[in-house]
């Protein structure tokens, strides 16, 4: 038997070994087999990570925005020709699909796409004589040296929503991926070098909460972005905040889908399918909960034979349209919630547990699964699930449902399926959520806008991508100059010999 492969750190531009001496293992969700372990680092690779981006910053920083705009152009085209690897390493340690896993490294491409326009994002602004005889212009400067904690649910995306605006605003950067899938945000970063960052300006560092509180605390870090659950962004922003450090934290979520019975009923139903049960229902903006308004509620049984229907099987399967839970402590959450649902008193119309696919009885698996007449004071309602789970509500008018999703902390994202402009209009102006989707069940949008998620899925006032995430991975310093008149007088001799 092969021995498992060690991940290594990224440090310097090279790939180092840790000398830590707790490992973990990394395990193939399907199956249990474990086909990789990662390192927590040692405080000393963590200091050493930082410092070489900190010596890396100042030739980066005046390096001109063209040379890194080139280098970002290259790791597009890097990426997309691995698109095949980085799927097939996202599935492997997450589990998800690989149609799922094509779709997220696609996703990160837009945002690196987007971060080749830095020479048109990254521009001040210049008022001549704004007072007699003053100039008075903005410089947007990089911060220094930058961090990223990430979560497991998007391991190619979620570094993509935080690295290449950054660097390529000529920050360096500390990348800590999640421990449970770490391959392919290590073969992400790898590609960045190959495509001409300098050694230093992007470095990785596996562990767990003492280097992510590390990061934080770091006097030499200026800025920390992370995306992951609400317990663990609220200790990152206090510890961020209170170190003096710029730091924007996207956390828990809880999204609901009106659906109107006006609404196209076939294109309502089948996208509410792949939002609620893609990705195992892993993703901050899986749509957990269903507003079903008036003669809509009927449509319900026609929903559950739909889901009744997906293919629950490993993620190299393509025909699959779930995989497993990432470990077998998510695949025991989502299943006691479940049984709390039941013991709540909510009505489990299907039910997802103890399911077993031929060939992988050992894998994470739990099949769709809805449960109607949900209050809000149930615990499959109140907590984020993060499995393939489906709370239905049904209310009788537009009102009520705006008033209801209204009532949640979370604010990450909404929707609203109908045929009737004035329904959507009333919606988008009345509902509390920072991201809206109309016709459209996962609002996330496309990377030169910002993600807005709001309320208590959010702390920080700037969020990923877009012109928000500009703002926040720079600084911008304001000049108000006054030069003297400087006349000078030249004296001209024509000849006219």
């Amino acid at each position: 038997m092969s021995a498992v492969p060690r991940i290594p750190l990224l440090i310097g531009g090279e790939l180092v070994q840790s000398k830590t001496t707790e490992w973990r293992d990394v395990v193939n969700p399907a199956t249990q087999e474990v086909v990789a372990q990662v390192p927590f680092a040692t405080k000393q690779e963590l200091d050493l990570a930082v410092e070489n981006s900190r010596k890396a910053y100042a030739g980066w920083r005046n390096t001109s925005q063209a040379a890194r705009a080139r280098v970002m152009l290259n790791l597009q085209k890097l990426v997309r020709d691995n698109i095949a690897a980085l799927a097939k390493s996202i599935t492997l340690e997450h589990g998800k699909t690989l149609p799922d896993a094509e779709g997220e490294v696609g996703r990160g491409l837009e945002v690196i796409e987007h971060a080749c326009s830095i020479a048109s994002l990254q521009l001040g602004e210049y008022a001549e004589n704004a007072a007699t005889g003053i100039d008075v212009y903005t410089l947007v400067q990089p911060l220094g040296v930058c961090a990223g904690i990430t979560a497991f649910n998007f391991p190619i995306m979620l570094p993509c929503f935080m690295f290449p605006l950054a660097v390529a605003a000529g920050n360096t950067f500390v990348l800590k991926p999640s421990e449970q899938d770490p391959s392919s945000s290590l073969m992400l970063a790898q590609l960045a070098l190959e495509a001409g960052l300098p050694p230093g300006v992007l470095n990785v560092i596996h562990g767990g909460p003492d280097i992510a509180n590390g990061l934080c605390e770091h006097p030499d870090v200026k800025a920390v972005s992370f995306i992951g659950s609400t317990r663990v962004g609220t200790e990152i922003y206090r510890r961020a905040s209170e170190a003096g450090k710029r730091c924007q934290a996207m956390m828990g979520a809880k999204n609901h889908c009106v659906i109107m019975p006006d609404a196209d009923r076939e294109a309502a139903l089948n996208q509410l399918v792949g939002a609620a049960f893609g990705a195992a229902g892993q993703r901050c903006m899986a749509t957990s909960v269903a507003v079903l308004v008036g003669e809509a509620k009927d449509w319900l049984p026609d929903f559950i034979e739909r889901a009744r229907k997906l293919k629950v099987n490993i993620g190299t399967d393509r025909e699959a349209d779930l995989g497993p839970l990432v470990s077998p402590a998510a695949k025991q959450r989502v299943e006691t919630l479940i049984r709390k649902g039941v013991e709540e008193g909510a009505e489990l119309l299907l039910d997802g547990r103890g399911l077993a696919v031929a060939g992988y009885e050992r894998g994470n698996f739990v099949g769709p699964t809805v449960f109607g007449g949900v209050k809000a004071d149930m615990a499959i309602y109140r907590e984020e699930i993060f499995g393939p789970v489906l709370c239905v509500v049904c209310v009788d008018t537009l009102e009520e449902a705006v008033e209801f999703i209204n009532r949640n902390p979370n604010g990450n994202g909404v929707a609203v399926f109908t045929q009737d402009g004035g329904v959507a209009r009333y919606f988008q102006n009345n509902i509390d959520v920072g991201q809206i989707g109309i016709n459209i069940p996962i609002p996330v949008p496309v990377a030169w806008f910002s993600f807005t998620g709001s309320r208590a899925s959010k702390l920080g006032d700037l969020g990923p991508n877009g012109k928000q995430a500009v703002q926040f991975w720079t600084q911008t310093k304001t000049v108000t100059a006054r030069w003297a008149a400087h006349a000078t007088a030249v004296n001209t001799t024509i000849s006219m010999k």
